[in-house]
Formats: structure tokens, sequence, C-alpha cells
């Protein structure tokens, strides 16, 4: 008798325990197929849940054993549970850019500057790349991002973080904290590969990130994505997306090839547009004075400092109001607010000022204004024109370049007629970027033939006439 008992109540546990994992099963898989819920794998991910469905701040942290899981209602559920296809295309032969664009299981782990590409099987074969996440190779102070494709699923760190949005990986560092490389190297290739999302795409940051530069651009990043920025210096989390894109990819030194934009076509009319949608800039069209003769079109003179300056500002004031300008003189600052510079570039129809950074301030004028460049000696025209004249065009600026004669360069007086950098510039080209830097850049002014210039006011004026 007391064997037949221990028989059946052995039947019974074990139908039991069969009863309890068949209910676990399906649950499990129930909430794995129901809208919006997502299966806990690991206790970290569970008191990330939690803490989630909670209604915990943003800024609230879990500690668990041996990393810290950050809570963030911008981090998204887990994958799905359906094969990723991966897909690998990364370019180190571009003239100007290395990138990758990839596709599948990809886990980034920002404090090892290593981006792994998890593929679903172990058939793959293990490639490597090194990245320099700056749009241009040629840029120093950029580390290199170690992109690799695993041999398989085994080994591949576990993600603390997963989003169900594209991101998209850019440095700093090189030449960024100079205004023209700001907006050439990484706001306008930032603009093209991001529009194709729609703004539902998560900046990541990398290389020596200073955070008064993502907040002097925060009004443009913020127009780029709904999601603030994340910073990968030191960043000890595993996040891992469906869609990666490593690198700033430059079409050309500043400007857009739009054939070559991914998902939309886009050109520079749509960039100067996004500026002034980004910081509301009320104009979108240069003053006519041939519709609005009771209104003088207004003429920004950029003054630098301390060098590559106008000697003869004054007469140069006096000859843009008789051609039939309302003239302001303006010295840009680094440290100026963005958003205040930009509206007060777009209250004028007209920049004049001599090659250098300031003419990047050309993104803000009015469709249908005019870019004036005034370019130093030294045989800088074609960098004046690749850096500034053609990009303007694409904007749909009337561009105008003044080479200044030598006799106009305050060279002449401080070097000598005979000097090698009066007479053969391109030997001072020889000597490299410094060399030329120091002598044409740094070390000289300009005093205009008024009477020459004249010519060029009265170009610009009549284009305005005739827009």
């Amino acid at each position: 008798m007391k064997s037949w008992v221990q028989s059946h109540l052995n039947v019974g546990l074990i139908v039991g325990v069969l009863f309890v994992v068949l209910t676990y099963l399906l649950v499990s898989q129930q909430a794995a197929t129901t809208g919006g819920t997502r299966v806990v794998t690991t206790v970290a991910q569970w008191l990330v849940d939690k803490q989630l469905n909670e209604g915990e701040g943003p800024s609230e942290k879990v500690v668990t054993k041996g990393a810290q899981q950050i809570v963030d209602k911008q981090l998204i559920q887990a994958p799905g549970e359906t094969e990723v296809v991966t897909k690998v295309m990364c370019s180190t032969e571009e003239r100007l850019s290395d990138y990758c664009e990839l596709d599948g299981d990809i886990r980034i782990r920002g404090r090892a500057w290593s981006v792994d590409i998890v593929p679903s099987s172990w058939s793959s074969e293990r490639r490597a790349w090194k990245i320099r996440p700056y749009s241009r190779r040629s840029a120093t102070h950029v580390d290199m991002l170690n992109v690799t494709q695993l041999q398989g699923p085994g080994g591949a760190p576990a993600c603390t973080v997963t989003y169900d949005k594209p991101a998209i990986i850019f440095a700093l560092g090189g030449y960024s904290g100079n205004v023209f490389h700001d907006h050439a190297d990484v706001l306008l290739p930032l603009f093209y590969l991001s529009r194709q999302y729609g703004r539902e795409v998560q900046l990541l940051v990398i290389n020596r990130v200073q955070p008064w530069w993502l907040g002097k651009y925060r009004l443009a990043l913020r127009a780029m994505s709904r999601y603030d920025v994340v910073n990968l210096d030191g960043d000890t989390h595993v996040r891992c997306f469906r869609r990666v894109t490593v690198g700033l990819r430059l079409h050309k030194d500043f400007g857009i090839v739009p054939e070559r934009v991914p998902g939309v076509r886009l050109a520079m009319p749509d960039f100067t547009r996004f500026l002034r949608e980004a910081y509301a800039l009320p104009r979108s069209a240069a003053a006519n004075p041939a519709r609005e003769p009771h209104r003088r079109p207004r003429l920004m003179l950029i003054q630098r400092q301390p060098h590559r300056r106008f000697l003869n500002e004054r007469e140069i004031v006096r000859a843009a109001e008789e051609a039939g300008f309302e003239v302001a003189v303006t010295e840009l600052h680094i440290d100026a607010a963005v958003d205040e510079q930009a509206r007060l570039v777009n209250s004028f129809d007209a920049i004049l000022g001599l090659h250098g950074a300031g003419m990047t301030n050309e993104v803000f004028l009015p469709p249908g204004g005019v870019l004036i460049q005034v370019v130093p000696l030294g045989k800088l025209d074609l960098m004046a024109r690749v850096e500034y004249g053609e990009p303007a065009t694409e904007m749909g600026l009337k561009y105008l370049c003044y080479n200044i004669t030598v006799g106009e360069s305050s060279l002449l007086e401080t070097l000598g007629p005979d000097d090698p950098a009066i007479t053969d510039p391109d030997s001072v080209h020889r000597r490299g970027w410094a060399a030329l830097y120091d002598i044409y850049l740094t070390k000289q002014d300009v005093r205009l033939d008024i009477g020459r210039f004249a010519l060029t006011l009265a170009e610009a004026m009549d284009h305005l006439r005739r827009q």
C-alpha cells in the first residue's frame, strides 16, 4: 500500500512540473509576440524593464553586478526573435573619407573604441577594418574605431542597451572648433546622412568630445534627431543597433552631390533651408531694390582680428554706400551664440570679407544674396573658390571673387618687392601648409584699390536688382 501511494505521488509530481513548464512556455511566447513587450533574458534587463514600467525618470540608475545599467526612456525594446540579415560595406579608398554602412546585429563599445558585427551563424569569415570616424581622413588627433565582423555569435559582448532606431557614429577632434570645418566636416554630412530617417536616428559622438561644441550646435543637432546625442567617450555600455553608419562621408570639401545622398535627393539649398528652420531665421529671399526702391540692400563687412584686416575700412564703407548699400561693419566672435549670429547675418543681403572661416556665414544669407570674397596675395584663389565660392553658387547665392594685386597687400611693404613670397608664391606653397599659413594668412593685411573694387560692388548691386 505504501509503495502504491509513493508511486502515485511521484507521477503527480512529474505531471505538476510538466504543467508548470508548459504554462511558462506559453506565457513566454505570448509575451514575445505581444506588441511592445519583450522577453526578459537577463537579470539586468529585467531591472531595466521594471524601472521603465514603473515610470521612473530617465536619469534614474540601477547598479548591477559588474556593470551599471543607465535607464533612458529613449532606449528601446530588444531586437525581435527573427534572424537578422547581416550587410557590411566599408570604404577606406575614397578621396576624403573612411566609413562603414552596417546592417545586422551591431554592438558598440565606446570605451573600447569597437564596433562588432555579430552574425547569426558560425559560417561567417572574420573581417576587420580601422575607420577614422572624422569626415576627413587627413585630420589629426582622431583615433581609429575598430570595426570587426565576428565569425559567429559566440563570444560577442552582451547588450546592455538596445535600440530600435538606426545610429550614426561621428567624431569631433580633427579640425572641429573652426566654424568652416564645423559646418563642412560635421553638420553638413550629418544633415544628408540623417535626413533619410526623418529625425528617428540616434547620433553617437566620440573622440575628445567637448560639451561646449554640442551646446553650441544643439539647435541644428536637435533638428536632425529627436534624441540627445550620446557621448561614447569612456562609455561602458554595449549599445546594440540593427543599422549603423560609422563615420561621415564627405562628397566634396563643402557641398552635396545629390546622387550620392542615401534615401532622399538633397542639394545645398536644402541644407541652408534646414539651417534657417533650425535657427528660426525669418528671411528666405534677399532684397530687390528694383521692386523695393525705398529699401537699400544691407551689406555686412566682416572685419577680422588681429590679422587679414582691411586697412582702409572707412573708404570701403563709403564706396559701398555710394553703390547703394546700407553698410554695417561686424567683427564675428568664435564664442558668439550661433542662433544670434545666424539671425544677424540673415538680416543682410550681402557679405563682404577676406578669405577665411568667417565666409562660412554665407549659409545664413537669404537665397539670392551676394558673397564677395576678397582673396589675399599668395595664389589662394583655388582654395577660396572650393571652400566658399562653389558652395555659395550651389546655395543659390551670387558669388563674386576679388583677387588683390601686389600693391594692395601689406606684404609688399613688410617683405619688400624682391621677397620670394611676392615674386614666387609657388616656392612658399612647396614649403607646406605651415609656411603658407604663416605668411599669407597670418602676416598679411589688405588695402583695397577702391576704384577697382567699385566695379565689384556695382556687379553685386546689379545682381540684386535683376534677381
